[in-house]
């Protein structure tokens, strides 16, 4: 009778097993109540068997009420319940029993640590192979094994190399999965020599052990020593041949990718799989091969290899790199939209952007589920590179209130935004929140923070980030200060801060000459001008831009010195664009010279014959000139070209809300209440000694109507209402699309020492800090 129970017992635990390999748990259960329902007796290897199916099929707690009902159990019991918790990732259910169990074994220790190993937690794992050796249970090459995969993925070759050692003591450095796991340590921790020595020393090298090397040589850029070990193997894997692909596409070398390719597709042995073909898709995107690409996108189509994940994603961001976005959009609507990862919305964001369609990108914004900060600010980005400024304001809203917290890229972003829109308040509130999250401290944000303190009119700010980002200043952050100094017209402390950055061994680029030639530009000192402009070539190697050559144009143009601006343009070795004889022109006008001008206006105009600026400028000089037939001559042809002229406007901002005028402005609703208040401070200021420039208005007037026009000046009708509008002793700032001329320079003069307040006004070209009766351009503009 005992044998027959005996019997039964084993034929019990030979159908668990049975179950367990078809993962059958309804079958398991069925087993189980068979069991009770025959009265056998369970002994230990029985109720092991059934602790395991429960354990294995996703009933865990089962598993565990069954071993509390154990009347007696072994090391296998305990190992079975624990080994189930780690690697479900309830590592401290696991804890608990290890530390109950009588006498842990190696298979415990071991358990333990790929719980550890799979939760992350790699310092764990990796101490309890100290405590395992000092409770003087033997480790085992399972052990090794995950420890070693811990100290890969902490990247600690000095932990790693210790337990090397150990490895050697315990002489298990024969066994291939220690040495294999060893290789893989050295290779992840960059230990490039003493993986090589592994390697060479090992005497049964698996495909792992190939598979690692070629990986660590593809990652080291040694790309001769990975091909000569590709074609050393007798038998690849579909790792193997991924590792050589995807590793020439990460480092640029996308021909060589795409034949790898090509030969794996002859050797008819593996079908790619879809790390495979998310490389290869790429590496076409990169190459622009669009013939390549549509292909492999037929090869797909034809196996019928599934879209959901990494394969359909790298088709939308290819076609959207070629432009096809109406193929990459079918792919999208196949690919189920909410899986589109962050790389092809972008990519897709980006082709969108090229044709300005904004509502399809949003439109793919709107319907993906898990949208990241990376999403988030992609969106943002693309808004105000494509000049939606209040859209990104209101996206950035949107995701303070429900979206991830933005990173320092979407601050960044967002104090764009400001300096684009000078709105100072708005950029305030941005440098607030970066505070808050310590973004602050990132290199874009204190660069963003510069540039749009500097746009917004408050230099005294930016030079605040500037000084507080200590250590990590790059060449962007001091080129944006020396540009905004320059701007707001400290032209000799951004000369200075030049010659700072250069003593710190900070190489400038062709912007901070740029930023350089113009601080001389605007302080008059044309020779320093000229002598950085040499050291720009002969030091630092830049060779001059267009834009360099507009700031020679500018630098001896506005110092009176026109014929040698004439001799720049001359000898370019690149074509003048319109900014280069904008300034050649605009020096011309200021300086009464005729025939320069005459020259300057035609060239601008072939190359735009719809600038009004060129138009306005020359009748303009011919007016200045008295020459009034051709200044009606030149307005008569710009009639007849349909060319408008461009409309000065000024605005402020007062409580979040732009006020803009033009001028003599109907338009306002207070503007009775301005013109009252402007002509009351106009008779106060000319008490001060103002004396109205009335041959900046270049018509055949009476000099009390041209002195009425100067009056309503949009730049001094917006200050009027800033100062109606604005605490007294705050500072006003004023923005202005066009350069202001020299009577509302003037008049602003006298405006500040009249009302004792600082007025900023920021033109086309610079910005004017009124003070006191001063201006910080030195009436040099």
């Amino acid at each position: 009778m005992a044998n027959f129970r005996h019997q039964l017992s084993d034929h019990y635990v030979s159908l668990i097993q049975s179950t367990l390999v078809n993962k059958d748990s309804r079958m398991g259960k069925t087993i189980h109540a068979q069991i009770i329902k025959s009265g056998v007796h369970i002994g230990v290897i029985l109720m092991n068997n059934l602790i395991n199916l429960y354990a294995k099929t996703g009933f865990l707690v089962d598993a565990r009420q069954l071993f509390d009902e154990m009347p007696e159990r072994n090391a296998s019991s305990w190992n079975t319940v624990i080994s189930a918790y780690a690697k479900q990732g309830r590592i401290d259910y696991a804890r608990q029993l290890f530390e109950q169990m009588p006498e842990p074994d190696s298979v415990t220790w071991t358990a333990m640590m790929v719980g550890y190993n799979q939760a992350g937690r790699f310092e764990k794992a990796i101490k309890m192979l100290g405590d395992m050796i000092h409770s003087k249970v033997m480790p085992t090459q399972y052990t090794f094994t995950i420890v070693l995969a811990s100290c890969a993925a902490m990247k600690s070759l000095e932990i790693g190399r210790k337990v090397h050692s150990c490895v050697v003591k315990v002489g298990l450095s024969s066994y291939t999965s220690v040495a294999n796991s060893l290789l893989n340590m050295y290779a992840k921790s960059g230990d490039v020599l003493t993986a090589e020595s592994v390697f060479g020393r090992m005497k049964m090298k698996s495909l792992s052990s190939w598979n690692t090397m070629i990986s660590m040589h593809m990652l080291n850029k040694r790309f001769d020593l990975a091909l000569t070990q590709f074609e050393q193997m007798s038998d690849r894997d579909i790792v193997t041949w991924n590792s050589m692909i995807s590793g020439y596409t990460q480092h640029g070398y996308d021909a060589k990718a795409l034949n790898m390719f090509s030969h794996m597709l002859k050797d008819l042995i593996l079908n790619p799989d879809k790390y495979t073909l998310a490389s290869v898709l790429s590496a076409c995107a990169n190459l622009n091969d669009s013939n390549s690409g549509k292909q492999i996108h037929g090869y797909i189509v034809r196996t019928q290899f599934d879209l959901s994940g990494a394969v359909g994603n790298a088709l939308i961001s290819m076609y959207s790199k070629f432009g096809d976005l109406k193929t990459a959009q079918k792919i999208v609507q196949q690919n189920q939209i909410s899986n589109v990862n962050v790389i092809a919305f972008t990519s897709l964001l980006d082709g969108y952007l090229k044709q300005g369609d904004m509502n399809s990108a949003r439109r793919i914004f709107d319907s993906l589920k898990d949208r990241d900060v990376v999403v988030w600010t992609a969106m943002i980005v693309g808004y105000t590179q494509n000049g939606f400024n209040n859209e990104a304001i209101e996206l950035f809203r949107s995701m303070i209130k429900e979206g991830p917290e933005p990173n320092s890229y979407t601050l960044a972003a967002m104090l764009s935004v400001s300096s684009s829109l000078a709105s100072l308040e708005h950029g305030k509130q941005i440098h607030a929140r970066a505070l808050k999250s310590e973004s602050a401290l990132s290199i874009s944000v204190g660069n963003a923070l510069i540039n749009m303190y500097a746009k917004s009119g408050n230099i005294d700010n930016a030079k605040h980030v500037f000084d507080i980002i200590r250590c990590s200043k790059d060449t962007v952050t001091w080129t944006s200060m020396v540009i905004s100094l320059a701007q707001h017209g400290h032209g000799k402390e951004s000369l200075e801060l030049f010659e700072k950055m250069l003593s710190f061994d900070i190489k400038p680029d062709h912007i901070t000459y740029v930023g350089v030639i113009s601080a001389c530009t605007h302080m008059g000192l044309v020779e320093e001008g000229v002598r950085y402009y040499k050291l720009m070539q002969e030091k630092h190697g830049i060779e001059p831009t267009l834009s360099h050559h507009a700031c020679m144009v500018d630098l001896y143009g506005r110092a009176g010195k026109l014929q040698e601006a004439y001799n720049v343009i001359q000898n370019m070795p690149i074509e003048p664009d319109v900014i280069v004889w904008g300034s050649l022109l605009a020096s011309s006008i200021v300086h009464k010279n005729m025939d320069l001008a005459k020259i300057a206006a035609e060239k601008l105009l072939l190359i735009e014959p719809d600038n009004s600026g060129a138009y306005s400028t020359l009748a303009n000089l011919y007016s200045a000139c008295g020459n009034w037939d051709d200044a009606a001559d030149v307005r008569k042809l710009m009639k007849a070209k349909h060319v408008k002229k461009d409309q000065g406007l000024s605005w402020v901002q007062i409580r979040n809300r732009v006020h803009v005028f033009g001028a003599e402005d109907s338009v306002h609703p207070e503007r009775r209440e301005i013109y009252k208040n402007m002509a009351e401070l106009w008779k106060e200021i000319k008490k001060l000694g103002f004396v109205p420039k009335t041959e900046v208005v270049l018509h055949d007037l009476d000099e009390e109507v041209k002195e009425e026009i100067l009056m309503h000046h949009s730049e001094k009708l917006a200050i009027v209402y800033g100062l109606m509008k604005t605490p007294r002793n705050s500072t006003l700032r004023i923005m202005k699309n066009l350069r202001v001329c020299k009577d509302c320079h003037s008049a602003i003069k006298f405006i500040s020492k009249l009302v004792g307040r600082e007025i900023v006004v920021r033109d086309a070209t610079r910005f004017h800090h009124f003070k006191n009766g001063e201006c910080s351009c030195r009436d040099y503009w």
